[in-house]
């Protein structure tokens, strides 16, 4: 049966708002004084358009006419361009910085929070995308008579309602597969604690070449870089440590430093100390290291327990520039092992988790998928 379609009518933002945006307050930022308002910047919006709960900070000038009201909506006029954020009173008395614009909305002909995920959708994702692109210079900006000429779908007050009441159910499903994510991290984090941690005492101490291959980076040269996405691929450090899904350069030269899938990549450069998981053959530049479990430790193990110890690597770091440890400071690492039968059992039960995140994320693209598909239809009218 084919869905009803509703009639809309699309409005320019600014005719929808009592004001045509108003630039925020030229303060600087202090520290967070809890008796005064709290400073929302850029940065203190997520990109899902909370506000974050950490690194408050309060204006140095308290300025009541850029205090925000109930429905305000905030949009990012540089840098992250198009980012939104929708002010509730829940977040207590807060002041807006100046690279921000306010819209107070007419709620007699538009909700706030329509317009907040109209903000989420690819009709307004796509218009940002198209401004930004139109501009010379090399910092994206949106001005307020920008943003006032955006094209906003409107419907009747009872419509956006029912478009509101749907997409927020979708929008709490999210919230609580993130909540079930975290929860499932932090169990194994507590199962390593119980099993080791509370236990280090008893078991021998070891330095990491003892029980692990260790292979320390080493940058290829620029001739060796391609842009057609040829050869092996290659992480340089810390900024490319998004293994599963990388924006890698390639070597295209046989490499001498190579990280075999199932290892652990540590970044010894700037900062020092953080791991990830390597699921890639790969080549690894100078810093980053690679960690591989040999027999006598599992790689389950080692990774919780180099977490674990991230703070005593990084304070091995020197340089007066940048903090890196060498060769032998990791080589030399002294680390608690169990007995590799301990190891075996925790290393089940990381599986056992491993499989359940692979469902939770799954799980988690499905509902990224729906939100995604229902908000299309319905700014197009097709769900009222």
């Amino acid at each position: 049966m084919k869905t009803k379609q509703t009639q809309i009518e699309f409005k320019k933002l600014g005719e929808l708002c009592l004001n045509k945006g108003e630039y925020g307050s030229g303060a600087s930022a202090v520290n967070y004084d809890k008796t005064k308002p709290r400073y929302v910047r850029i940065t203190d919006i997520d990109e899902n358009g909370n506000l974050k709960g950490n690194n408050k900070v309060s204006p140095s000038i308290v300025e009541e006419k850029y205090f925000l009201k109930e429905g305000d909506l905030l949009f990012a006029r540089s840098g992250s361009v198009g980012k939104s954020f929708l002010y509730k009173k829940e977040y207590g008395k807060c002041q807006y910085a100046g690279y921000l614009i306010r819209f107070e909305v007419n709620k007699k002909i538009m909700l706030p929070e329509y317009l907040f995920l109209l903000t989420k959708t690819p009709y307004y994702l796509a218009w940002i995308k198209q401004i930004s692109e139109s501009k010379t210079v090399t910092m994206s900006n949106i001005n307020a008579k920008e943003y006032s000429d955006f094209e906003v779908p409107i419907f009747s007050i009872e419509i956006q309602k029912k478009i509101i009441k749907l997409l927020s159910n979708v929008e709490s499903l999210k919230k609580l597969r993130k909540q079930s994510d975290k929860l499932t991290q932090n169990y194994l984090k507590s199962v390593f604690a119980e099993m080791f941690l509370k236990k280090k005492g008893e078991f021998e101490e070891v330095e990491l070449k003892d029980v692990c291959d260790i292979i320390m980076g080493q940058s290829p040269p620029g001739k060796s870089y391609n842009g057609k996405g040829n050869g092996m691929p290659f992480f340089q450090g810390k900024a490319e440590f998004g293994i599963r899904y990388p924006k890698i350069k390639k070597w295209t030269t046989k490499p001498s430093k190579i990280a075999e899938a199932g290892s652990i990549l540590m970044s010894v450069r700037a900062p020092v100390g953080s791991v990830n998981m390597c699921n890639v053959k790969c080549c690894i530049g100078r810093g980053l290291a690679s960690i591989k479990p040999t027999e006598k430790s599992e790689l389950g193990y080692v990774y919780f327990l180099l977490q674990t110890i991230e703070k005593k690597i990084a304070d091995l770091g020197s340089g007066s520039t940048f903090k890196a440890i060498n060769s032998n400071q990791l080589r030399n690492l002294r680390i608690s092992l169990p007995p590799i039968a301990l190891q075996k059992k925790f290393a089940k039960i990381v599986e056992q988790v491993e499989k359940l995140k692979e469902y939770q994320q799954q799980s988690n693209q499905e509902i990224i998928n729906l939100f995604g598909a229902l908000m299309q239809r319905a700014f197009k009218g097709e769900l009222v």
